[in-house]
């Protein structure tokens, strides 16, 4: 759906949530021209949510607020970076990277890197215990999906004997203010070589020479999850929890009814955190089963 020039992504069944597609990396400039451009559409939405970027850390509209979070890295020089936010740990993979010859650079958008990323996304169906979303499609579904906002997009391949063995992409503000990394993904056969580490790395050398303030890697943490290995990448990498205001907008009575009552979230964010846990536990040993028994050879 595209709303005011907006790309817009609505979930929900019986609660219907629209959000930019550009949320959190970049800001919603005029969300009124927004609400009714949606309210006047075909299909309906019931709320409106987007959420507000670095560094605009302080509530600056008068709608219904909550507060999200991002994983952000302030970026000065590489050598900052290196010398004073990072841990010994990370540093040492960074050097491990460079030890096994793997090898970074910015690459422009292409067959090629195309072709390089759909390979990286088909190595494996299963991901960090879960479903790779990724498996499986095709070279021009990913050659399209990889493309977006590619006008302000950076991206940065990781290679072995000219190979591409993971990449990053991020995505660049209005105004430079932030570059935030819609993507990265390694070979789970090269992890090792520690490729992740070296693609932050150069994220952080690319934002310092440009004059990009933020380094922005997701959230740090999603509802009442505690800390996980992702997480902890995060933290060892330099990056700092930020909060952030997030509006809701009703654009409907069910919208105002669902704000009113908290049915905005979804059920599992509302669960006390060690019940969630417990499942994610065993989502994690089914699918590894899974995958294993796939692979046995008959």
């Amino acid at each position: 759906m595209r709303i005011c020039g907006n790309d817009i992504t609505v979930k929900g069944r019986l609660i219907r949530i629209a959000r930019p597609d550009g949320d959190t990396y970049e800001s919603l400039d005029d969300p009124q021209s927004m609400v009714k451009g949606l309210q006047t559409g075909a299909s309906r939405v019931d709320l409106l949510s987007f959420m507000q970027i670095m560094p605009q850390t302080e509530p600056r509209q008068a709608f219904h607020m909550e507060w999200d979070n991002l994983a952000v890295l302030p970026v000065s020089t590489f050598e900052h970076w290196w010398s004073r936010q990072i841990r010994t740990s990370s540093r040492n993979r960074v050097r491990r990277a460079e030890k096994l010859k793997v090898t970074t650079r910015e690459l422009s958008f292409g067959d090629s890197l195309a072709r390089g990323i759909w390979e990286v996304y088909n190595e494996s169906p299963i991901r960090q215990g879960k479903p790779n979303h990724n498996y499986g499609k095709d070279f021009e579904r990913v050659k399209r999906e990889a493309s977006t906002f590619v006008n302000h997009s950076i991206f940065i391949g990781a290679f072995l004997d000219e190979q591409l063995i993971g990449f990053v992409k991020m995505v660049v503000s209005q105004g430079n203010t932030q570059a935030s990394i819609m993507n990265i993904v390694s070979m789970i056969r090269h992890r090792d070589k520690a490729p992740t580490n070296a693609l932050i790395a150069h994220a952080v050398r690319t934002c310092a020479q440009r004059g990009i303030p933020y380094l922005v890697y997701g959230h740090f943490t999603y509802g009442k999850k505690t800390g996980d290995g992702l997480s902890g990448f995060k933290q060892c990498s330099g990056f700092e929890r930020v909060d952030l205001p997030r509006y809701y907008i009703p654009l409907t009575a069910l919208g105002r009814a669902a704000l009113r009552l908290s049915l905005h979230h979804s059920f599992v964010e509302r669960l006390p955190e060690p019940i969630p846990a417990k499942l994610r536990e065993l989502r994690r040993a089914w699918y590894n089963r899974k995958l294993q028994s796939a692979t046995q050879p008959l």
